[in-house]
């Protein structure tokens, strides 16, 4: 059976989070399998992948990525990547596999 996943970047300049991008497919087969082929896309996707706004706190500032991080590993990274999810109508927990962009330098394998 097809599902939505997402190869979602998180781009982090100055140890603030100011942006992300994020592009989906439709694939089938293990979660092993997904997963493999997301991280084998990751470098070839950022180019062409959507952009999004980063989270901003009260002050309308770009929070931190070791904040962000604290959010994302407390299980709040659902909430963080709303608009993205939204955007490309994912079901609940989708998989998506989430690869840092420090400096302009994609952090992937």
């Amino acid at each position: 059976m097809k599902e939505t996943i997402l190869n979602i970047y998180v781009e982090i300049e100055n140890k603030d989070v100011v942006g992300f991008k994020a592009i989906s497919y439709e694939a089938e087969g293990s979660d092993a399998d997904k997963i493999n082929f997301l991280k084998r896309q990751a470098k070839s996707d950022y180019m062409r992948a959507v952009r999004f706004e980063a989270p901003v706190n009260e002050k309308g500032e770009f929070i931190s990525y070791r904040k962000f991080s604290r959010l994302e590993s407390k299980g709040y990274h659902y909430k963080l990547y709303e608009e993205i999810f939204d955007y490309f109508a994912t079901p609940d927990n989708p998989l998506i596999c989430v690869t840092p962009v420090l400096d302009g330098k994609i952090l992937a394998d």
